[in-house]
């Protein structure tokens, strides 16, 4: 089971860093000083890759804690 629990942490790390990615990139958008309507279409460009991310960062912790479940 050790293997379901470290490609878990894997997964996880990867919809983690997809989070920061995201983070990053509005943080940027806000400092480029954009108006309001265009700062709302940079945020709604990013939404998407946000959700997938938590989405995918959630099936990497369900794979941890079922690798800790069964081991």
């Amino acid at each position: 089971m050790d293997i379901l629990i470290w490609s878990g942490a894997a997964v996880s790390f990867a919809g983690l860093c997809g989070l920061v990615y995201c983070i990053l990139r509005v943080n940027k958008a806000r400092k480029a000083g954009l108006s309001d309507e265009e700062l709302r279409e940079q945020v709604k460009a990013v939404m998407p890759i946000n959700l997938g991310s938590l989405f995918v960062s959630v099936l990497g912790l369900m794979l941890v804690i079922l690798g800790i479940f069964l081991g």
